[in-house]
């Protein structure tokens, strides 16, 4: 049930929420009609609103849903139908309408024992031999709904699924909201087995569905203001687990620690050294050389890295964290640190302050304050400015906060871009962002943008005036795709963004493999950032991340969007050849790292270069190359043992076996299976 799963990033995850096929088949006008008395949900977030979602029963027991949806421009317009049977399970359940992948269309029945799905993304059927509740592809909240209120019902409060997978629910914690007679007592419980992590989700005190608020929300009308409220108490309840956890998976060594013979990635110097030792004593990398030269200290712990190597802590530096599970996921993968581009900043102070505690095992996490005007397209966990005076005390307080930077947003006025951007350089912060609507990236280099985020928004200098008018909405999508593809890259005006970015070291965080996913896959096809982990993962998360590409506009094909794709790895070559920094980010739901650094490599870059784009650099562009970011005496012991040799496959990188967190050794098996992986990546 994808509007349940990963609820963290911003570009990928975020379209999750319904996912569907080509051009819609069902207009809105078609879609189902609430009637007056039918339950009404606000969608909405620290932005404002996004859309309504309605819930009710016809006379015949059918249970109804109807979901309009709004997010930056990408329109969502479903409903749904579920007909039940014996033990209160779905019989049938048909979604209808469209998204900005195209037609959600989806059909389930039991028929004669059996039971049949198809959906945007996939057919199949299975002998119908024990009861077992159908997770939709797509649709509206109404699916989620009842689902949640059959699986709270079951007496051990799990429930086997379709096409695959199990559920369970525990009960977090209970809050009473409201005012006068809209004061109600109302249960959180933690669902597991969709996703990789417990998703809370609330009921009333008949263990009927209430909301759900995690980053995007879907409450009552009339209780949209007990958002943060609610996001607390289940924030809390769910970070009360993760002290034990942190303590079972972190241990601290009492003795030096001793990395023998491996190949060694020097990331200051670009290449990498057979037959290493490094010796790691108090947090701290205290020793380094030739395996026949250093030799480890008497009673220190040795880790054998024969046919392995060892590499610095590696960075993704586009991740909206999601939740507590969002770190152990990243730590599993090498990932030690973080750049997170936008969040809700309170949670992002709370888990800051658990982690110096010792009650959160988490990447060090370097974050900006996402701050973005007000309008239909405001981001989703914005910072919103009304005013100039309004986006300058946004910028103080992202300093106030101890936040590394500011990130600017397509809503945000272009008029206060300039004086926003020199109260942010005043106060020491980075500035990076989406292009505000109505001017091109070269405008905002020239405000004082220290990089530009995403490879669609260099790409923007190019595009026609239509485009950047409105491209704080779907365009910034649409326009990169219809128009990429036909941008010399050596004429103007990209030969004079290239060489400004390069002559005045603008950074790059392309998020190539978030574009791959929007312009390369059909419906069903499986990206190849996903791929390594069939099988590894929850069947519903599985079979999320096998939707495909935005929709392809009329006049337009496939061929036409991976040609601009394929244009956008050209543009990073270029850009990388000019001397433009890049460096690794996502805009994921955390596991799409080394395929990023994968591209990279097609680009052009070699897996040294591009290695180092997920290490020093990022480690530059915080200003804490000091410290981490390669391996070296003095640095803090933030490193990764992969099994193989990425300096001949960079994909031997998903194969870590030993991470080390400020000198902690953490067992990469252990960390997968804490974060909902079944084994390692292929």
């Amino acid at each position: 049930m994808t509007s349940l799963l990963n609820p963290c990033s911003f570009l990928l995850t975020l379209l999750a929420l319904f996912t569907a096929a080509a051009r819609a088949q069902t207009p809105v006008g078609d879609l189902a009609k609430p009637p007056a008395d039918a339950e009404h949900l606000i969608i909405s977030s620290t932005g404002g609103k996004h859309g309504d979602s309605w819930i009710w029963q016809t006379p015949d027991g059918t249970r109804m849903g109807r979901e309009s949806m709004n997010l930056r421009g990408q329109v969502f317009e479903t409903d749904s139908a579920t007909k039940f049977g014996a033990e209160d399970l779905p019989t049938s359940v048909t979604v209808r309408g469209f998204t900005p992948n195209g037609d959600a269309g989806e059909k389930f029945t039991i028929a004669d024992g059996k039971a049949n799905w198809k959906s945007p993304i996939d057919a199949g059927g299975a002998p119908y031999l024990a009861p077992s509740f159908y997770i939709a592809f797509g649709g509206p909240m109404q699916l989620n709904a009842q689902f949640v209120e059959r699986l709270i019902a079951s007496p051990d409060k799990s429930l086997p699924l379709l096409p695959g997978g199990k559920a369970t629910a525990e009960k977090l914690t209970s809050l009473e909201i409201g005012n006068g007679d809209k004061k109600k007592t109302v249960t959180a419980w933690a669902v597991s087995g969709l996703g990789n992590s417990p998703i809370p989700v609330w009921t009333n005190a008949n263990n009927k569905f209430f909301g759900l608020t995690v980053g995007i929300s879907w409450l009552p009308d009339g209780y949209e203001s007990e958002r943060e409220k609610l996001q607390k108490a289940q924030g809390d309840a769910l970070a009360a687990r993760m002290p034990t956890l942190a303590k079972s998976l972190a241990k601290v060594p009492t003795t030096p620690v001793a990395f023998t013979n491996v190949k060694l990635f020097d990331a200051d110097n670009l290449h990498f050294l057979s037959e290493q030792t490094v010796v790691v004593d108090k947090g701290l990398i205290a020793a380094l050389g030739p395996a026949a030269e250093v030799k480890p200290p008497a009673g220190a712990q040795i880790i054998d890295g024969k046919g392995k190597t060892l590499v610095p802590g590696m960075w993704d530096c586009h991740m909206h964290v999601g939740d507590d599970y969002t770190g152990l996921q990243e730590l599993s993968l090498g990932i030690t640190s973080v750049r997170d581009p936008g969040n809700d900043d309170i949670r992002t102070i709370d888990r800051r302050e658990r982690a110096a505690k010792g009650d959160l095992l988490f990447p060090h996490v370097y974050p900006s304050s996402l701050i973005d005007g007000k309008g239909p397209y405001t981001a989703q966990v914005a910072n919103v400015a009304t005013s100039q005076a309004e986006a300058i005390s946004l910028v103080d307080k992202a300093k106030e906060k101890g936040f590394t930077g500011v990130k600017f947003y397509g809503t945000f006025n272009p008029e206060w871009l300039k004086p926003s951007i020199e109260e942010a350089h005043k106060l020491g912060l980075h500035v990076h962002g989406h292009i505000p609507a109505g001017i091109r990236p070269m405008d905002a280099i020239n405000a004082g943008y220290d990089e530009i985020t995403h490879i669609n928004w260099v790409i923007m200098q190019a595009m026609p005036d239509d485009v950047i008018k409105i491209d704080n909405g779907i365009m910034r999508f649409e326009g990169p795709g219809r128009y990429a593809r036909n941008v010399d890259l050596d004429a103007e005006p990209m030969k004079t963004i290239v060489a400004t970015m390069a002559a005045k070291k603008i950074y790059s965080d392309p998020t190539m493999v978030a574009f791959e996913g929007l312009y390369v896959p059909e419906n069903g096809d499986l990206s190849p950032a996903y791929a390594p982990f069939v099988g590894t993962l929850p069947p519903a998360t599985e079979r999320g991340f096998r939707q495909g590409g935005f929709a392809v506009p009329k006049d337009l094909t496939r061929a036409d969007y991976r040609a601009s794709w394929a244009k956008m790895v050209q543009l990073l070559t270029r850009m990388y050849k000019a001397g433009v920094p890049i460096v690794s980010g996502t805009d994921g739901s955390g596991i799409e790292i080394i395929r990023e650094l994968e591209v990279y490599h097609e680009a052009g870059l070699t897996n040294a270069e591009a290695l180092a784009a997920a290490t020093i650099t990022p480690a530059r562009l915080l200003n804490v190359d000091k410290k981490t970011g390669s391996i070296k005496v003095g640095k803090t012991a933030d490193l990764v043992l992969v099994e193989g040799d990425p300096s001949r496959r960079i994909s031997d990188l998903r194969q870590t076996r030993v991470v080390m967190l400020d000198g902690k050794l953490l067992d990469a098996d252990a960390l997968r299976t804490a974060a909902g992986f079944s084994g390692r990546p292929k």
